[in-house]
């Protein structure tokens, strides 16, 4: 096993490890301004909790590389990927009334879209079986053209494409516990019968979109499984249904990879969210996906941040998916 150290940290060498951790400082330099949800203390106060509970020395930690232009189109056609970089560079503006543009954003974004491909790399050359990415902006609300809800690039998307590109793995599932529909995976992957999106959101909520109804196109139809829930749906029933579907289609699937967009905005005291779930329901949750990808793809999952915005208890819920991450029985 080799650990990846971030500068000023001493190495643990020996330290047995299961779970990846990738994080760069530089997610901290994207600035939203004054008052918006999805800020730096996000993984400030996630970085200073694990460190001080002792978890952050129980993970392989390793910094992001940048997404190289042409990984990101993989998803994303070049024009909006310049556009993107052409506004940062000349000082920085919105792409909509909630997603802003800053000088560093642009950095920001190749990396976190590079986190989840440094992690895919190391678990393919068994470096170790899973992995969480620390990473903003986030990325599933980000369509092929157009980015919105806080999201540039597709951090998912483009891993999934990575994976089939780069290792000629065929079949990748995509779950989606982000308590907002993630339109951009969806609209990616709307005729691919290649890839399985599996999204349970509170609806009707932004970004509008995530019927039941939406279940593919094409080639793809069923292969795009989303489950709406409304606001009081209690965390038995969602995790009930979740266990449900994930034994009913993902084993009928068979993913040779599993990627996680984990949004904690479904924590029931989230300021943005409206669903229900504890703490301990993350965990539950991540068990759950552990045992199909034991099953199915050898353990492989790549987990990337996306929303959760209550600041005290964000860093609960990450330490409770890492957890069962971290589990190897």
């Amino acid at each position: 096993m080799i650990r990846a150290v971030i500068p000023g940290e001493e190495s643990n060498e020996g330290l047995k490890c299961m779970t990846i951790l990738i994080y760069d400082d530089i997610f901290l330099q994207h600035d939203t301004g004054f008052g918006h949800p999805e800020n730096a203390r996000r993984l400030e106060n996630t970085v200073e909790y694990l460190k001080e509970s002792g978890l952050w020395e129980r993970l392989t930690v390793v910094k992001s590389r940048a997404a190289s232009g042409k990984e990101i189109g993989l998803v994303h056609p070049q024009t909006y990927i310049e556009t993107i970089k052409q506004i940062a560079d000349t000082g920085g503006g919105l792409l909509d009334a909630d997603t802003v543009i800053s000088t560093a954003s642009y950095d920001a974004a190749v990396h976190a879209a590079g986190a989840p491909l440094t992690a895919i790399d190391l678990i393919m050359e068994d470096k170790e079986k899973n992995a969480f990415c620390l990473v903003r902006p986030p990325g599933h609300h980000a369509t092929p053209t157009r980015g919105m809800g806080f999201c540039f690039f597709n951090n998912a998307a483009i891993a999934a494409k990575y994976i089939q590109s780069k290792y000629h793995l065929g079949k990748i599932l995509i779950v989606d516990w982000d308590v907002h529909h993630g339109n951009g995976t969806q609209d990616a992957f709307y005729r691919d019968p290649t890839v399985l999106y599996f999204s349970m959101h509170r609806y009707p909520f932004y970004p509008g979109s995530g019927r039941i109804e939406e279940d593919g196109q094409g080639k793809g139809k069923g292969f795009n499984i989303n489950v709406p829930f409304s606001f009081d749906t209690m965390s038995e029933k969602y995790i009930e249904i979740f266990t449900d579907v994930m034994e009913q289609r993902v084993t009928q699937f068979v993913p040779d990879f599993i990627i996680v967009s984990a949004g904690f905005d479904t924590y029931k005291k989230d300021p943005i969210g409206g669903l229900n779930l504890d703490i301990e329901d993350f965990r539950t949750l991540t068990d759950v996906v552990m045992k199909f990808a034991k099953i199915h793809c050898k353990g492989r999952i790549v987990s990337c941040l996306e929303g959760g915005y209550h600041l005290t208890a964000l860093p609960l819920c990450i330490e409770a998916h890492l957890k069962a991450l971290l589990r190897s029985d």
